[in-house]
């Protein structure tokens, strides 16, 4: 009994003393590092982590910097961070210093579901980066190149429309169809048309916006790699990966052979997929983009295109729904529109 319970207590005993050594360190860097803005205190080894249990991180963090400022320091974990919560502070970061600030954090999520971080999102500041910013400029988001898709979202918002007005004595779940049209819009733009894998496509685009925006222990713990396994967020990532993998080879497979099926000379519509197939083949590029990069990229603009737009709509209705004022007038609006049609 006694030595079973040496047993228990010892891995446990060298595990705290272990981190406390860790924390010891950390703590000694960071007084070595002057000017950090000030912050709640810190607890050992966890940091600042309980101050955003309970509430909606960003509700936490606004209440933090009502008390500390609009630049404050926080603890996570091994991860210092410094929050920023103005208007003039975020234009310093993203505007004035934006070059100091444009590397991104190598986070799990990143790594495994958007090919090693090769996406326009997750991409650090370098050659590749603005290349990719280049293509998305003059390639994937010219102001011809939207324009051409209009009809894709007439299209769409009119069926949303036609099926609103059906719905009009019973509920309905808005969120949800804003969100199927948002994702069926970027679908058609950047594979031609509505992906027959769409309802999954929808669910895992959930998924990863339910992961990548919580805190995993890897991200927060990176040094302890030996406790990795005990969280389950990189089999969750990578399961998930591994289902989107096969729809985008199945889809980027599907348009070589569409292209290679034309005959010499012949131009056909292009969608995404299609520019960036062609920007692939051709030399141009000064970074060549391998066939992993065209899905990170593809992944970016889906999750993008869809969840930044469906959430946008969301919140628009909602405020105009708590406003009466405003809903009246909108609605006055709509009807002189569609008389005046």
């Amino acid at each position: 009994m006694e030595f079973q319970l040496l047993f228990t207590l010892l891995p446990v005993s060298l595990l705290f003393l272990y981190m406390i050594k860790k924390h010891l360190n950390n703590s000694k860097c960071r007084q070595s590092k002057p000017g950090l803005p000030p912050g709640p205190r810190k607890l050992p080894i966890i940091g600042n982590l309980l101050q955003l249990r309970g509430a909606l991180p960003h509700h936490a963090l606004r209440d933090l910097s009502k008390k500390y400022g609009p630049i404050m320091h926080l603890q996570l974990g091994e991860i210092s961070a410094v929050i920023i919560s103005s208007a003039e502070a975020a234009k310093e970061v993203m505007k004035t210093h934006d070059i100091v600030f444009s590397n991104r954090p190598q986070l799990l999520a990143s790594k495994i579901l958007f090919y090693n971080c090769t996406g326009i999102i997750s991409a650090n500041y370098g050659d590749y980066w603005r290349m990719l910013r280049k293509i998305c400029l003059s390639e994937l988001l010219s102001a011809k190149r939207v324009q051409s898709f209009s009809l894709i979202r007439e299209e769409e918002v009119g069926q949303l429309v036609g099926l609103v007005s059906l719905s009009c004595e019973s509920t309905i779940n808005m969120t949800e169809k804003f969100f199927s049209m948002t994702n069926t819009i970027v679908a058609r733009a950047a594979f031609g048309k509505k992906c027959k894998h769409q309802e999954d496509f929808i669910h895992m685009m959930k998924e990863i916006s339910t992961l990548a925006s919580g805190f995993m222990f890897p991200d927060i713990f990176p040094s302890l790699k030996f406790l990795h396994p005990i969280s389950n967020a990189k089999a969750a990532l990578e399961k998930i990966h591994k289902r989107l993998d096969c729809i985008l080879e199945y889809i980027i497979n599907e348009h070589r052979e569409q292209r290679a099926g034309r005959s010499t000379g012949e131009v056909g519509e292009e969608d995404l997929v299609d520019v960036l197939l062609k920007l692939q083949e051709s030399s141009d590029l000064e970074v060549p983009i391998t066939t992993e990069n065209i899905k990170a990229i593809i992944l970016d603009i889906f999750l993008a295109g869809t969840e930044t737009s469906s959430t946008t709509l969301d919140w628009a209705m909602a405020e105009i729904m708590r406003n009466s004022k405003v809903m009246h007038q909108a609605q006055a609006e709509v009807r002189q529109a569609s008389c005046n049609a």
